[in-house]
């Protein structure tokens, strides 16, 4: 499992780490049924507070893409794919709806809002 946290990144940090580990359930680079590390060791590894470890822990447990285990931790759940990109697209919808119309109020053209999506898809490659 891999996270980067981006210091200039909008998101707060517990949502960086809930995106990128749904995108490697998601893609299969953290298969089902692997242990995840502890609340603290994740914590430790990437130097933030375990408060906000397990406030990404509870978030990606009631979305159900990880289980908790009492006493042996946090465990990718089985997959149940559909329902996981189901989510996902539900949220990306969200997100859409919610740029689109941001950008409408702030004067953009559709071509505009289009031209922003891009640029936003090519900064995040970097």
């Amino acid at each position: 499992m891999r996270i980067i946290i981006k210091n200039k990144s909008e998101l707060p940090i517990y949502e960086q780490i809930e995106q990128q580990m749904k995108n490697q359930i998601l893609d299969g680079s953290i298969p089902a049924d692997e242990q995840l590390p502890s609340v603290r060791q994740l914590a430790k590894d990437l130097k933030i507070s375990v408060i906000t470890t397990t406030r990404a822990y509870n978030d990606l447990a009631d979305e159900g893409f990880i289980i908790s285990v009492a006493g042996k931790g946090y465990f990718v759940a089985p997959r149940n794919n559909e329902l996981l990109r189901e989510r996902m697209l539900y949220e990306m919808e969200c997100g859409i709806e919610k740029a689109v119309t941001s950008g409408r109020n702030a004067g953009l053209t559709d071509d505009g809002i289009i031209e922003a999506v891009k640029e936003y898809l090519k900064e995040e490659q970097e």
